[in-house]
């Protein structure tokens, strides 16, 4: 759906989701290192040993692009997602790769920035699951200074700060605030 206005708040938690997923990888690595020496005493089973080293060797490189390039694009979910395989099909543990499974969706869901769309009759915030108000909800609706402040008439509000974009075809505060003044007017009428 096309909005009129679309806002994009600032992530946060991101340093806090990296950090998880870092430490169970690691984990997750040295668990099947262990489990690959112990289940036969002569020789590693090979393939939870190279799970464990592609487990390693992924993290080293994750962390090593997250240090020296762009650290608010690196993302865990592949290095989750093997981690769970392992989980499910060399222990026996299985439900411990279920639970890699949905941090591996919930690693994607913290990452993803928090949108928020103004349309002619509603308002869509885009988090897991989509909720939309009709304009007739809000008491105001404005942004000001980076802030946007979503003040329902339920005595909820949402005061979130706005997302520095460097993209020239920004909206002016005003503009996005007379749209909203307008959209709330005519929902009072």
């Amino acid at each position: 759906m096309k909005y009129q206005y679309v806002v994009i708040l600032k992530k946060t938690g991101q340093r806090a989701t990296d950090v998880l997923s870092a430490l169970l990888c690691l984990f997750s690595s040295f668990t099947f290192f262990y489990m690959s020496f112990r289940s036969q005493r002569d020789r590693p089973d090979l393939l939870i040993l190279a799970i464990a080293l592609l487990l390693l060797i992924g993290l080293i490189l994750t962390l090593w692009w997250r240090r020296h390039r762009r650290p608010d694009q690196v993302r865990y979910r592949y290095l989750l997602l093997l981690a769970a395989m392992g989980w499910m099909f060399f222990t026996p543990a299985a439900w411990v790769g279920a639970l890699f499974l949905l941090l591996t969706f919930l690693e994607y869901q913290t990452k993803r920035p928090l949108e928020i769309g103004f349309d002619q009759d509603r308002i869509v915030i885009n988090t897991l699951f989509k909720q939309q108000f009709d304009w007739k909800a809000f008491n105001n609706v404005i942004l000001k200074d980076g802030l946007l402040t979503l003040d329902f008439k339920s005595n909820r509000l949402i005061q979130r700060e706005v997302a520095d974009d460097d993209e020239d075809d920004d909206a002016d505060e005003e503009e996005f605030n007379a749209y909203c003044r307008a959209r709330l007017t005519a929902a009072r009428a």
